[in-house]
C-alpha cells in the first residue's frame, strides 16, 4: 500500500512522439472535498494555483524571485511537499497533482502556514514539462510513493518506466537531480533497473545495492513510520544528470 504522498495518477497521455503514448501519469480517484479545501480554493487559489497553459511559464514572475526550481509529481495530501518546502527556503517547488481534495490540503498548508515557496499545478506533469516548462529547465524532480500498482498485470501502469524518465532525464538540467522513494520492493528494484538503463542520468548511491539514504530533507510520512516500525522498508533512488 503506498503512502499519501503517491501520486493518485496515472490516465494515458498523448504526446507528439509516438513512444510517449503509452506513459500513464494519473488516474482520477473519486475523492470527497472537505470544506477547509473548499475554501482553500476560494482564499488561496489566486495566490498558489497556477493555470495550465500551452506556453512556457514565467518561473519568476510566478514566484516572485529567481531560484532552484524542482518539480514534484503526484503529492497526494501534500504533507511531505509543505515540510520540505519550509526545510529548503532557498528553492522553488512547482508541484503537479489532479486529485483535488489533494490539492486543496496543500493549498491550506500554504495559506495558513505562510509557504511562498509553492506553486501547484492541477494538470497532468508531462504536459506541464513539455508545454509549461521545456528541456534543462529543473533542477529537480521528486517523484514519492507513485502507485505501486502490486498485480502483475498492472506493472505496466506503473509511472516509472524507461520513456517517462527518459522525458524526466530531458527536462532536468546538467547537474541536477530525480528523486524517487517507494515502499514496495518490487517497485524500487524495477527503479532502479529503469534509472540505471538510462544514459542522461547516473546514480549517486555509494552503497552497493544501488540505494542511496534518505536525504535529510525527506520527512518520514505517518505511514512510513508505522511501516517502519512492523519491519517494512523503504528506498530511496538519487540519481544526478550528466
Amino acid at each position: 500500500m503506498s503512502t499519501p504522498n503517491a501520486p493518485d495518477a496515472m490516465q494515458s497521455q498523448e504526446t507528439a512522439a509516438p513512444f510517449m503514448r503509452v506513459i500513464k501519469t494519473y488516474v482520477l480517484r473519486a475523492g470527497r472535498m472537505g470544506p477547509g479545501q473548499t475554501r482553500a480554493f476560494e482564499q488561496f487559489g489566486a495566490k498558489f494555483l497556477l493555470p495550465f497553459k500551452n506556453e512556457k511559464l514565467d518561473v519568476a514572475a510566478s514566484f516572485g524571485r529567481q531560484a532552484p526550481l524542482i518539480l514534484e509529481i503526484g503529492f497526494g495530501m501534500g504533507d511531505a511537499t509543505a515540510k520540505i518546502a519550509h526545510t529548503r527556503l532557498s528553492d522553488n517547488f512547482l508541484c503537479c497533482e489532479v486529485h483535488a481534495p489533494g490539492v486543496g490540503a496543500l493549498l491550506k498548508r500554504c495559506g495558513e502556514e505562510g509557504i511562498g515557496n509553492i506553486r501547484i499545478v492541477q494538470h497532468d506533469a508531462i504536459e506541464v514539462m513539455d508545454h509549461m516548462l521545456g528541456e534543462n529547465s529543473l533542477d529537480g524532480v521528486h517523484i514519492f510513493f507513485p502507485d505501486p500498482w502490486h498485480k502483475s498485470r498492472h506493472h505496466k501502469r506503473r509511472l516509472i518506466q524507461s520513456p517517462f524518465v527518459n522525458r524526466l532525464a530531458l527536462h532536468i538540467k546538467q547537474g541536477g537531480y530525480l528523486h524517487l522513494a517507494t515502499d514496495w520492493q518490487p517497485y524500487a528494484e524495477q527503479m532502479l533497473q529503469v534509472l540505471s538503463a538510462e544514459p542522461l542520468i547516473k546514480n549517486t548511491a555509494t552503497d552497493p545495492s544501488g540505494f542511496a539514504e534518505k536525504p535529510s530533507y525527506r520527512p518520514l510520512t505517518k505511514f512510513e513510520n508505522r511501516g517502519l516500525k512492523l519491519g517494512h522498508g523503504v528506498w530511496d533512488l538519487v540519481f544526478e544528470k550528466l
